[in-house]
């Protein structure tokens, strides 16, 4: 009888949020760093505790792990510079400011109405309340007591925990049990409690990888575009007609996406003890010039999404097959290292966006299915390779008891099926067997995850204005740092700055397909942000950084990996 086919399978798990922190006062503008921290990275890693045999990659970018340290210190140190933070502390609600209560009440009903609010009477009553007041002024707001926004600030804290915490720590059932009436003590003892989760998080996960469970790998420091910034052209390579910004390039394009480089890998290798071996781009988006300073790197893989396979061998004269093209590693042709792993599109959005409303042993049984399916496909005794890569983070708050049950079934399933076995990207490059099936790709089209295209973060026309501005802020900066005028902390501070407008959550999150509040606070942030890069480099801000970028002109997204925290 001749031998069935194997098949190994890889999860990348992506972690990844933007730089929130204010630029002038390094409070933090938004909650997402430290609310996924404590629901979804935490329980990421208790998934992979609980099921030693499973083996990932977890992809951390380094402005996540900063902010992260940066909220171990806040909390050890008690100086917060998280507002909601800072409302959990209060030592008396009854004296919050009318400020202070806006804030509340924007923030703590932004949880999944079916699954993080409705299931709990207590929290859902004071939703009820809220939704009686909504759109009023400060005056109806005042009705609302002390012990109304001691409990909403609780609650919100409480649901926004992870389901492996609330099995593990007592006082989680207790307070939610209870409902009501949360006193400051209850409030210090979930603040405590939030400090040890956040505070182990890092090492947990260095854990798993000194063992050999996960593969850790990075991501250009800030999560630049970084086609992008080495040519804006690269993006008429998937859409030849694409508009473009009125600027020819991104100014020193190269050595920016060089420093971003230089930056994860050290980052790395201060938190981790070893530089990562392979580099996840910033929204799984590459191009042949990019893969070059991969290289010079020293980076021995990278990935990205099923679509840009497609497009790149459709420019080299084939049609694209799934089941005879995907399931292979690949190089370019002109470069032995590093090497592509290419996303399965379909089986990642499953994962991401439709499993959330099944039943979770029904959702299980389809992937492995559709893992089965896959390997029965191909001729007996192959060895295929698929590649399932998603966001870490974002999706969980859909699932039910934000997918324990899921994650429980599908780790339990890998771990007994005969015929799957679960891997690293680095381990494959060890595998003579894997290694036998690289495949050769004579050329790459420049693209991303998201329809294999670069289009979410440039072409519409306010995305096209933001890269103008930065632009032009980039100009500045190169004059001024070539100039003497700043000493090395100022250039440092800079630098930083920089860095961070360089982001590609700015650009995506730009159109009309995203909620207009959350465009509006990413725009100002972002305005907020290149307004104090000219501070740092003693120039003045331009008067157009005053004005709102977003006015629309996007383009509706579905699928992918567009589903975002805010």
């Amino acid at each position: 009888m001749r031998p069935e086919a194997e098949l190994d399978l890889v999860f990348l798990w992506h972690m990844h949020q933007p730089d929130y922190r204010s630029p002038e006062s390094g409070d933090y503008a938004q909650p997402w760093v430290y609310l996924h921290a404590l629901k979804d990275y935490s329980d990421m890693a208790a998934h992979l505790e609980r099921h030693p045999n499973i083996r990932a990659v977890v992809n951390f970018v380094p402005v996540l792990l900063e902010q992260i340290e940066d909220y171990v210190r806040q909390l050890s140190s008690g100086e917060l510079r998280d507002p909601l933070l800072r409302l959990l502390d209060h030592p008396n609600p009854d004296e919050l400011t009318a400020a202070e209560r806006r804030l509340a009440l924007s923030y703590c009903f932004r949880s999944n109405d079916l699954l993080m609010i409705k299931p709990f009477p207590a929290y859902k009553r004071l939703h009820d309340l809220f939704l009686i007041l909504e759109g009023q002024d400060d005056c109806a707001v005042h009705y609302l007591s002390g012990s109304y926004f001691a409990d909403l600030i609780t609650w919100y804290h409480l649901v926004w925990t992870g389901e492996a915490m609330r099995r593990q720590h007592s006082l989680l059932a207790d307070l939610m049990s209870r409902g009501a009436a949360y006193t400051r003590a209850d409030r210090q003892a979930l603040l405590a409690l939030i400090r040890a989760t956040i505070t182990e998080l890092i090492p947990r996960y260095r854990a798993l990888a000194e063992r050999g469970q996960i593969e850790l790998s990075s991501t250009p420091y800030a999560h630049p575009l970084a086609p992008l910034l080495l040519d804006f052209h690269s993006a008429r390579e998937a859409v030849p007609d694409l508009p473009l910004p009125q600027a020819p390039c991104y100014p020193g394009g190269r050595d920016r996406v060089d420093a971003h480089l230089g930056a994860a890998l050290s980052s790395h290798q201060r938190r981790f003890g070893a530089p990562p071996g392979g580099i996840w781009p910033a929204e799984g988006a590459v191009s042949n010039a990019l893969l070059s300073r991969l290289a010079a790197h020293g980076c021995r893989w990278t990935g990205s999404g099923e679509a840009v396979l497609g497009h790149s061998l459709a420019k080299a004269g084939k049609a694209y097959d799934r089941t005879r093209d995907l399931y292979r590693p690949y190089r370019l042709a002109a470069a032995a290292e590093p090497l592509l792993f290419f996303r399965d599109d379909r089986l990642s959005d499953l994962i991401g966006f439709e499993y959330a409303k099944w039943h979770g042993k029904d959702a299980v049984q389809h992937f492995t299915g559709e893992l089965d399916a896959i390997r029965r496909a191909a001729p007996a005794g192959e060895r295929l390779l698929v590649c399932v890569i998603l966001d870490g983070e974002n999706a969980w708050e859909f699932y039910p008891y934000n997918g324990f049950y899921f994650f429980e079934g599908l780790y339990r399933s890998l771990d007994e099926h005969p015929r799957i076995h679960t891997t690293t990207f680095s381990a494959c490059l060890s595998d003579s067997g894997q290694m036998t099936r690289v495949a050769e790709l004579p050329d790459l089209v420049a693209g991303s995850w998201v329809y294999g295209t670069l289009t979410t973060w440039i072409g519409a026309a306010d995305k096209n204005h933001a890269w103008e501005l930065l632009c032009a802020a980039k100009q500045g900066y190169d004059l001024v740092m070539g100039s003497g005028r700043l000493d090395p902390a100022g250039k440092a501070a800079a630098e930083a700055c920089l860095a961070v407008c360089e982001s590609s959550d700015w650009f995506w999150w730009f159109g009309d397909y995203n909620p207009p509040e959350a465009v509006s606070q990413f725009d100002e942030l972002f305005r907020r942000n290149l307004r104090h890069l000219y501070q740092l480099i003693q120039l003045t801000p331009p008067d157009v950084l005053e004005t709102p970028l977003s006015h629309g002109g996007g383009a509706p997204e579905v699928g992918g990996t567009m589903r975002r925290s805010s």
